[in-house]
């Protein structure tokens, strides 16, 4: 009798297992929650699931509309429109799939309510001063989550350049009195999505997932955080968002959607990441398609942007990071590659939800027209408007670099910084752009200027009080260097982010005398610009430079500001009166960054290489 039940046992524990392999699962839906009273009605969620296709679906909740279900190539896949009245409630109810035969399966969908704290989401502007982090490289604020079981990179190096080194989102939360004693506004964070790839996942620039913090990093749960504390201090968060491309092991590359989820080439095929063709009237259209369909490395597989599908995925992910952790701003990568009447769509989408929200492109060309293209407004002809409020500004970039490395001549030095500034007659609104001297891609500016302190400052004072929106890279102002060959050598560890580090560079203790002077006078202009409006929305009037020397005015009706940069290699006396137009009525003036006071402005020496930022008096 024993043995007869025993057999019996094992026969129904055995029919139990194939019975639930057989049973389909309902692997995941995203968005997996939405909000009531969005702008926008429609929703589309993307469903996935062992055979789903084969199912019904149908819910029941007031306010929502079951408008549509797409079959499409792949059956573990259905997407479903939904349409939100504006009248619909915050709630939950069940979305069923059900099958003859079959047990039913059940997804609880959630529409929360929004929140209406003022201010949470802040758009970036021009007062605003950007500091650029890199999560990994910066400081590790839980070594527990430094290696995890199951993810395909498990190696941690701080002496590699490749591999992952620890830092994280609680490293950033840790050192926010330091960010803020610095005088910086807003920070943006190199992406922190999931990049579960096997190499170099450390960049973010591979997402594998769209609604995910790489658990590496953190949770979302502690990137809400840290977009709370930075509301509490009156700072703005930046998210970096790739709608071009995601990691090989995405999860809709490794089962896609449909052949057309990403575009697909006989061959191999990265893209010629030229972006003449892009607007060129004399481009070939295989020249345009190789630039934009292109994949951006064999691990980086290329968005199909002309998909709609792939489009309400790409934008409502972006839109849900928004709205869930209240992200300020977007900085977006690789932003010329992409399709361009999408990101057109894509950009007012945002508009239209968050009227005023500020996103920058990266746009790495070279030619000022070039760059204008990709900004919105149609004011060179294109043809759309982009809906791109601003882009990262290479061009303001490279005239700096030329201000400081090169002898000045008629088209040479720091004539090309101010020639790069006379052709902002083509913008929309150049105060929206990114204005920087180095990021996670290029050669840190301390050494790009040869490591000559002067020239740094020079670079300093520019950036801080120039048109447009400031960005710093992290470890500029402690005067890390390096050369961008390879990338990896500009995205060192900041000394004291981790417990081993003999050295803490966030303290003025463990800084150097150079490193602290350096710190102190990008402290010193940063507070000053952000407690005066005249360095952010102040008008901005040049002069044609001449002996090397560069001189151009922030003002308002509260104040004048004046900047002379002598790029020379030899002290400069400039008589001012050439300046009456902007100097009338004022005798003296307050150099920022010593507090030294000038009582005669009518002359003024520069040392060698050196740039005077000075607030006029009367």
């Amino acid at each position: 009798m024993k043995l007869k039940l025993l057999f019996l046992t094992s026969c129904f524990i055995l029919a139990t297992q194939l019975y639930a392999q057989k049973l389909p699962k309902l692997e995941r839906v995203e968005p997996m929650f939405w909000w009531a009273g969005m702008h926008n009605p429609e929703l589309q969620l993307i469903v996935h699931g062992d055979n789903i296709a084969g199912r019904e679906v149908s819910l029941n909740y007031p306010g929502v509309q079951l408008k549509q279900v797409h079959k499409v190539e792949n059956p573990n896949y259905l997407f479903l429109d939904l349409i939100l009245s504006p009248e619909v409630k915050a709630g939950s109810f069940p979305i069923r799939f059900k099958q003859k035969g079959t047990k039913a399966l059940t997804y609880t969908y959630e529409l929360r309510q929004r929140e209406q704290r003022p201010n949470r989401i802040a758009p970036v502007t021009s007062a605003d001063f950007i500091y650029l982090i890199m999560p990994d490289r910066f400081a590790n604020g839980n070594p527990k989550n430094d290696v995890l079981k199951g993810m395909q990179e498990t190696t941690l190096a701080r002496d590699s350049m490749y591999y992952r080194h620890g830092g994280d989102l609680q490293g950033i939360l840790n050192h926010l009195d330091y960010l803020q004693e610095l005088g910086v506004t807003a920070l943006w964070l190199n992406p922190v999505l999931e990049n579960d790839q096997p190499q170099a996942s450390y960049h973010g620039y591979a997402n594998t997932e769209n609604y995910r913090i790489d658990p590496r990093f953190g949770s979302n749960e502690l990137y809400r955080q840290l977009g709370d504390e930075l509301e509490k201090r009156h700072m703005k968060l930046i998210k970096d968002v790739v709608p071009n491309h995601v990691g090989s092991q995405h999860w809709t590359v490794k089962d896609m959607p449909m052949k057309d989820w990403v575009h697909q080439w006989p061959v191999f095929t990265k893209s010629n990441f030229r972006d003449q063709p892009v607007f060129d009237p004399y481009a070939s259209e295989a020249d345009k398609e190789r630039m934009q369909n292109g994949w951006f490395d064999k691990h980086m597989p290329d968005m199909n942007q002309d998909n709609p599908f792939v489009q309400h995925y790409i934008t409502q992910s972006n839109i849900w990071w928004i709205e869930y952790a209240g992200v300020d701003g977007f900085r977006i990568d690789t932003y010329s590659y992409n399709e361009p009447k999408y990101m057109a769509s894509w950009g007012k989408a945002l508009q239209d939800e968050y009227p005023g929200y500020h996103s920058f492109g990266e746009t790495w060309v070279r030619g000022v027209p070039n760059q204008v293209y990709f900004t919105q407004g149609n004011t060179v002809n294109r043809g759309l408007d982009t809906h791109l409020p601003g882009v990262t500004d290479f061009q303001t970039l490279w005239g700096i670099q030329a201000a400081m490395n090169e002898k000045f001549n008629w088209d040479d030095g720091v004539i090309k910084l101010y020639t790069t500034l006379a052709q902002d007659y083509q913008y929309q609104d150049p105060t929206r752009n990114v204005v920087f001297l180095d990021n996670h891609d290029m050669s840190r500016w301390y050494s790009v200027v040869g490591e000559d302190l002067n020239k740094y400052k020079s670079g300093i004072a520019w950036l801080l009080t120039t048109r447009g929106i400031p960005q710093l890279y992290y470890g500029t102002e402690i005067l890390m260097k390096n050369f961008s060959n390879p990338d990896g050598k500009v995205r060192e560890d900041f000394k004291g982010g981790w417990p081993s580090d003999k050295v803490n560079k966030f303290t003025a203790g463990g800084r150097t005398a150079l490193e602290n002077e350096a710190f102190d006078y990008v402290k010193t202009l940063a507070t000053y610009r952000k407690n005066n409006s005249v360095l952010q929305t102040g008008k901005l009037m040049q002069y044609v430079p001449e002996e090397g020397v560069y001189t151009y005015f922030r003002y308002n009706s509260a104040k004048t500001v004046m900047v002379v940069m002598n790029t020379s290699e030899k002290a400069q006396t400039l008589k001012t009166d050439r300046f009456a137009e902007r100097m009338q009525g004022f005798s003296s003036a307050t150099d920022i960054a010593t507090g030294q006071a000038l009582p005669d402005i009518r002359s003024l020496t520069l040392p060698a290489k050196t740039t005077w930022v000075l607030e006029l008096k009367k």
